[in-house]
């Protein structure tokens, strides 16, 4: 009964993505929007990630390069109109990244057009981000 019961719960967890230990000496951006958009590390600094669920960086002035995907509601197009799914560019620089330190990047769409915002972990609102190029998934 116990054996069944932990290959149950490891084959559960086997489908789970681990995210890795958050190293000290670097800040840590966690990604955030809303369903079904989905928010993707792409760039820092003009290096590519490996990894596109986070943003781990060295202190100092950074540059953040995401792409969020969502779809432009039918409302936003014609009335007769399919849902149309884009890709943009979020772009942000902020200039005090610090060791340690947790920051949440949030990002959504109105219609065509993207914003995006970098909290801190007492949810304080650093700085905004900016669009990138935009165009159809």
């Amino acid at each position: 009964m116990r054996l069944s019961l932990l290959t149950i719960i490891l084959l559960g967890l086997g489908g789970c993505a681990w995210l890795p230990a958050h190293d000290p000496g670097q800040a840590w951006i966690d990604l955030e929007t809303q369903a079904p958009s989905e928010l993707l590390a792409i760039e820092v600094d003009d290096k590519p990630l490996d990894d596109t669920r986070f943003f781990q960086v060295a202190p100092g002035t950074r540059e953040l390069q995401a792409h969020l995907r969502f779809n432009v509601d039918a409302s936003n197009i014609g009335a007769t109109s399919q849902p149309l799914p884009r890709d943009c560019q979020v772009l942000l620089t902020y200039d005090e990244f610090n060791a340690g330190q947790r920051y949440r990047l949030e990002a959504g769409n109105i219609g065509f057009r993207t914003w995006s915002k970098l909290y801190d972990a007492q949810n304080r609102l650093l700085v905004r981000g900016r669009e990138g190029r935009c165009g159809a998934i």
